[in-house]
């Protein structure tokens, strides 16, 4: 793979060259789409590192845009506890947002 497997996740810019294949058209020379200063569109997903301080390469999991993660809170809040307030879910989803955030599970 020419891509840092780092990068490669749902929602990565990437560059590609369109050929004939035997099934139709397809993708090759697939590349980071980079900006104006050279550096990738997309940033890498954070490392997972274990308590021991190395790297975990067993523990996967998805990286949320931060719009995502704050719609799938709500989803629970409001199944889970129906008589929060607006504000009182408004208020939980800043400090999980943050709390998200910190800890590498969301973008943004």
């Amino acid at each position: 793979m020419l891509i840092p497997e780092s990068y490669v996740h749902t929602g990565t810019a990437v560059e590609f060259e369109i050929e004939d294949g035997d099934r139709g058209l397809k993708a090759s020379s697939v590349r980071l789409a980079e900006g104006p200063d050279g550096k990738p569109l997309t940033p890498p997903r954070p490392v997972a590192v274990s308590a021991s301080g190395a790297p975990d390469d067993d523990a996967l999991c998805d990286v949320l845009s931060a719009a995502e993660y704050t719609r799938d809170v709500t989803d629970v809040l409001l199944e889970s506890a129906p008589s929060l307030t607006g504000a009182q879910i408004l208020q939980i989803r800043r400090g999980l947002l943050q709390f998200a955030k910190n800890h590498g599970w969301t973008e943004g």
